[in-house]
């Protein structure tokens, strides 16, 4: 399949779809800080962001069913528009369940969420000719959903599709996108030609945290670095509608932020992401699931001087 140069794929004063995977805050005793959550659901929504809760920013694995599905509700009673993880708890060696995704999708459905397929050890080992037809499956528990590449590196869950596969998502009309995240600009770039001439509607929502500029090639994106200042995504994704050339120097201190913040070990982010919203003052300590992994006190000098850098574009 021939792409073109990557300069003749850019679209410029595109409308960009941004959903922002929303940080789930702890307290110091070690409970989750369901005040500090709202505000951020809501925050993330009031500046045009669509929150996604319960993905792997709102440690939706590690959570037992109960727990997610009241940061659901809670999202209900705030937002208008939100997604949700649709998890299913399996372990190694455990076969697909289909009822178990259905029943959680149908859960997050029924609030008025959109669900997102997230990983499994079942669909991990689902043979690649089935993935299709499984996710058609799916169309019995809500007429809407998003698919999920995940590459090894995030979850030992995920895997990247082969583009086949891709093409056969497109085809399932309660599929409305794919959350892509390979790390692999070539994968996504030949995604987005596959949906422009087959199903334009259809959204890439990149997940490269490494390569946020992703948008101004087509896809839209469902990132864990928009919950460090979905304020400053906002305004970048209008500079881009507006073709406002500020737009470029604000993507690039966006991307160093997510360069320092996603470095390895990866799964760190979240803390530095917690350590972020605490020198913004959104949160009143910079506390993690007690599984997370951590990152070193050091860290908040770096992320003060982006914070202050930041500053120049949105309030602190």
């Amino acid at each position: 399949m021939s792409t073109g140069e990557p300069w003749e794929r850019i679209r410029p004063r595109r409308r960009i779809t941004g959903i922002s995977a929303t940080l789930l805050p702890f307290c110091a005793e070690g409970g989750i800080d369901w005040d500090s959550l709202a505000a951020h659901i809501s925050r993330t929504a009031e500046v045009g962001l669509i929150p996604a809760l319960n993905m792997d920013t709102g440690y939706g694995a590690l959570l037992d069913a109960a727990t997610r599905l009241r940061v659901v509700e809670l999202a209900r009673s705030l937002v208008g528009e939100f997604v949700a993880a649709a998890h299913v708890d399996d372990a190694p060696g455990d076969p697909l369940d289909l009822d178990a995704y259905r029943a959680a999708m149908a859960d997050i459905a029924s609030r008025g969420g959109t669900p997102v397929v997230f990983p499994s050890h079942g669909l991990r080992s689902l043979p690649e000719p089935e993935v299709v037809s499984f996710h058609a499956g799916l169309s019995e528990a809500c007429d809407r959903f998003i698919a999920f590449e995940l590459g090894p590196v995030f979850d030992a869950r995920g895997r990247i599709y082969q583009l086949e596969t891709f093409e056969g998502l497109i085809g399932v009309a309660e599929c409305v996108g794919v959350k892509h995240s390979s790390l692999d600009r070539r994968q996504e770039w030949r995604r987005l030609e596959l949906r422009d001439s087959s199903r334009p509607d259809f959204r890439v929502l990149t997940g490269n945290d490494l390569a946020i500029d992703m948008v101004m090639y087509g896809s839209d994106y469902l990132l864990g670095l928009s919950t460090f200042a979905p304020d400053a995504f906002a305004l970048r994704d209008r500079w881009w509608e507006e073709g406002d050339d500020r737009f470029y120097q604000l993507n690039d201190l966006l991307q160093y932020l997510g360069a320092f913040a996603f470095r390895e070990p990866v799964a760190g982010y979240r803390h530095d992401a917690a350590r972020f919203l605490r020198l913004r003052g959104w949160v009143a300590g910079d506390n993690t699931h007690p599984a997370s992994t951590p990152r070193p006190d050091s860290d908040d000098e770096v992320l003060a001087r982006i914070l202050d850098r930041l500053s120049a574009y949105v309030s602190s």
